[in-house]
């Protein structure tokens, strides 16, 4: 999972194909600290999914976290990694060839909107905050379901808006909470269907939902290595993406939280890594029942 927070834009990129700067070690750095949350979701796919799956599909695949998750969730299995940033494949190859998967993974450069070119009767397409970058969601998920075989399964996975780190009473978490109300105002600029009712979507392409689940992931003292990083480059993006968007005063609060100094959340003592995922499980409906 790419997991998948509002950074977790797998389907953007830069001009030159490059993701955004940082993203991937983002990405990274979200699959190692929530790795056991992201172990029992697959998990719990694969409980749905059965013992015959050998045929993947990873759309939005950002650096894999998804991908080799459940390449070790499903040890017979394949996985077609569809992103439309190269440098995000090639890093994903690259990864894959380092950790001997290199013949389990393959990759396809697309735009998950547009359709899975020259994917076919997969068992399983894992989507984690990706589908919310999609312009047309009914179109893409009519992809979606012709890429699926009779009876496959669709994971979708999606966050509630940008995790938090800081104490919930006072001023650092009232500063978390405007700067998630601006980050929402911008958001749903740029992209509408983040927050979407997806099991609703999903039931008009054609799907039936056989599971919804909403979970709070959240990691307290003594934290794992690296929170502190992955607090830092988030709340860098954050600032990058809020400058003329809330007051000179929050933008001297945030900027003090990457600074260096004693308040800079590398040096905190008191963060709690919280995040909210949903997820949808669901199968193309036999046609029978949705005549």
């Amino acid at each position: 999972m790419a997991h998948a927070h509002q950074h977790h834009h797998n389907q953007h990129r830069h001009d030159d194909g490059a993701p955004p700067d940082g993203l991937p070690e983002i990405l990274d750095l979200d699959a190692a600290l929530f790795a056991p949350h992201l172990t029992a979701l697959t998990g719990r796919i694969a409980c749905l999914a059965g013992d015959d799956v050998r045929h993947i599909v990873d759309l939005g695949s950002g650096t894999g976290t998804g991908t080799f998750a459940l390449l070790e969730q499903f040890p017979t299995a394949r996985v077609t990694a569809v992103d439309s940033s190269p440098a995000m494949l090639e890093r994903l190859v690259s990864a894959a060839r380092e950790r001997g998967l290199g013949d389990r993974v393959r990759t396809l450069e697309a735009d998950a909107g547009a359709g899975l070119p020259g994917v076919a009767g997969a068992d399983l397409v894992w989507a984690s905050a990706s589908l919310h970058h999609l312009d047309n969601p009914a179109t893409a998920l009519a992809g979606i379901r012709a890429a699926l075989r009779p009876g496959g399964l669709l994971a979708v996975a999606e966050v509630d808006g940008m995790p938090s780190f800081l104490p919930a009473d006072g001023g650092p978490g009232e500063l978390e909470a405007r700067c998630r109300a601006a980050l929402d105002g911008l958001h749903a600029e740029r992209l509408p269907h983040r927050g979407a009712d997806w099991g609703s979507l999903l039931t008009a392409a054609g799907f039936s939902v056989e599971q919804e689940r909403v979970e709070p992931w959240e990691l307290r003292t003594p934290l794992p290595e690296g929170a502190g990083r992955y607090a830092f480059l988030v709340f860098e993006r954050i600032r990058g993406s809020l400058d003329g968007r809330v007051d000179a005063d929050d933008l001297a609060a945030l900027d003090r939280l990457i600074d260096g100094g004693p308040e800079d959340v590398r040096h905190r003592d008191d963060l709690v890594v919280r995040s909210t995922r949903r997820t949808w499980m669901a199968r193309p409906a036999r046609e029978s029942a949705r005549a």
